[in-house]
């Protein structure tokens, strides 16, 4: 153990000393100027600010705040219905097609926030095509179906978000004890009473932890309330129109109210987590539960259907970048197709600057997040830091419970003047600002992959490694990095999917120079070149699988060096 803790002392001085710079300077500053922005009024301490905000006068901020709990509470009981229908599908019946589902059944997790909403516009927007189409087959002159407001977002947010519950829910009805079952059909329990009394409650903590993610993540959402909200407020849609009209310290007020209620689940949540794990009963058998023909129908048909919504919007956003500009107007397809929507991102200078943009800005976050996230870890999992290590990885991980805007709105107030941490220049409209937003929301993913890979690795390899005569970056090389390899390619992986298609972040600081992918989108839409916004969208959607390849080859190959 000597060896160990020498190679700890050797290894992590300097990345531990540049990991904290980083994260007090770029993360936790920006959020503590933005706290105390919010209660300077005439350069004194108050706080006026948060009592005229929280009066009840204040029917716009309670409009806002009851609108995203609505809409939030909303998606947590839409989102949990489907993504039980998927998960007790997949796992309790057999049909044809079902290993193609289970595997696209996760596809909109990996969808950029924008492009899901955009996609959404194309299908079941006021001018969509299945609004449309209805229109059409009833002869009306009024839209039929077409979804906006809550309807619109909700929809979006289901369709983003069941996957939670999806996913929770896979480990435990795979793994039901095949016991339970049988006792509850000896005493003529049908499938639903199975369900009900002795599912439901083996499955009740992971719902729990489905629904409490899921409710952060639509209370977060700001692409669907901004695009379908309308006149309708919501809590991140008024903090960027109030930094729009120039009152910085009333945002700053707005965001750290949003950040309060978003840290408090993510504490509830964690606490969740970490203490409704069931307690292992000794070897198990696992069973599925016995459902009658009609109910398994059902069941096949409500998930074959959702299925297909799924599919709708991807499959035509891929036709619209198809489309020629000028060809779909009032009809339900667009009426002529060609090339020219992705020529033009690989010819045109102007058109391909905003890839260009996305792909060096990600591949900069992507560096930083693996340089500190990977340092942090080691540090949590393997550093000598006692009582003090829940505190550390509460606090480096907090900023992956906060909402882009309240990120961006901490790097306007610190950065919108020269600062040290800037190299004395002004951050706010050039090209660093964005890396440094996506890096502060990203860098937990890294941590967090990571840190799952530490916890097996084995302090007595690094022993073994140095008695044999190796040195540090020879041990480094060979042991450690193979060993936690995985955990840093996948918290990788999830970086470069969230910093190529950010939107949040992105809208509120991007400048001429410096606009992304997601802002380009937008600003497509809102010059009515579907075709071009949709093209954007596809590339982006190739760009983000040309990751989930690159990090599986990398995977695989990192898995053949270990065998060899």
């Amino acid at each position: 153990m000597a060896d160990l803790k020498s190679f700890l002392r050797i290894s992590i001085v300097i990345p531990v000393a540049f990991a904290a710079v980083v994260i007090l300077g770029y993360v936790l500053y920006p959020l503590f100027a933005m706290a105390r922005e919010s209660l300077l009024v005439h350069g004194v301490i108050s706080f006026d600010r948060y009592a005229e905000l929280l009066s009840w006068h204040n029917t716009g901020f309670w409009e806002a705040v009851l609108n995203s709990i609505v809409v939030s509470l909303a998606t947590v009981v839409l989102s949990g219905v489907v993504g039980t229908l998927f998960a007790v599908t997949l796992t309790q019946c057999d049909f044809v097609g079902k290993k193609a589902i289970a595997s696209l059944a996760v596809l909109p997790i990996g969808l950029p926030p924008l492009v899901g909403v955009i996609s959404f516009l194309f299908v079941f927007g006021e001018s969509g095509i299945i609004p449309r189409l209805l229109q059409q087959m009833f002869v009306s002159e009024e839209s039929i179906l077409g979804f906006d407001g809550f309807a619109a977002i909700l929809m979006v947010h289901v369709y983003s978000f069941y996957v939670y519950t999806y996913l929770f829910l896979l480990p435990p009805l795979r793994n039901i004890d095949a016991s339970l079952i049988e006792a509850a059909s000896s005493v003529g329990a049908g499938a639903w009473t199975a369900f009900r009394r002795v599912i439901l409650p083996e499955i009740r903590p992971a719902l729990t932890g489905a629904a409490l993610l899921t409710f952060m993540a639509s209370m977060a959402s700001f692409t669907a309330p901004f695009l379908f909200g309308g006149d309708k407020r919501f809590l991140t849609t008024l903090i960027y129109s109030t930094k729009l009209n120039g009152d910085i310290e009333l945002a700053a007020a707005q965001s750290v109210l949003l950040g309060i209620a978003s840290v408090m689940f993510f504490f509830f949540f964690r606490r969740t987590a970490s203490t409704s794990t069931r307690a292992a009963k000794g070897s198990t058998r696992d069973g599925k539960i016995t459902i009658t023909p009609w109910p398994r129908r059902i069941l096949i048909a409500g998930t074959i259907g959702v299925f297909v919504f799924e599919l709708l919007p991807i499959l035509t956003i891929l036709m619209i970048a198809f489309a020629k500009e000028g060809s779909w107007t009032w009809q339900i397809f667009p009426a002529s197709y060609t090339l020219e929507n992705f020529h033009k991102l690989f010819y045109d200078a102007h058109v391909f600057e905003p890839i260009l943009n996305s792909i060096m800005m990600s591949i900069l976050t992507l560096v930083f997040c693996i340089l500190v996230g990977v340092t942090v870890s080691y540090v949590i999992v393997r550093g000598s830091l006692g009582r003090w290590k829940a505190p550390v990885e509460l606090l480096v991980n907090i900023p992956f419970a906060l909402p882009g805007t309240i990120i961006a709105i901490g790097l306007l107030i610190v950065f919108n003047s020269s600062h040290i941490l800037g190299g004395f220049a002004v951050l706010v409209g050039s090209f660093w600002i964005l890396p440094i937003a996506y890096f502060a929301r990203s860098y937990p993913l890294v941590v967090r992959s990571t840190s799952a890979a530490l916890e097996t690795l084995d302090g007595s390899l690094l022993e073994a490694g140095a008695a044999l005569g190796a040195g540090f970056w020879s041990r480094l090389r060979k042991v450690v990095l193979p060993l936690i390899g995985s955990g840093i390619i996948s918290g990788a992986l999830l970086v470069s999917i969230a910093s190529l298609g950010e939107f949040v972040s992105s809208i509120l600081l991007y400048s001429l120079n410096n606009r992304p992918i997601a802002v380009e989108i937008l600003s497509q839409m809102r010059m009515y070149n579907f075709g071009g916004a949709a093209a954007y969208c596809v590339f982006l959607l190739l760009l983000i699988l040309g990751c989930v390849w690159g990090a599986s080859f990398a995977t695989s190959r990192l898995g053949h060096r270990q065998r060899k």
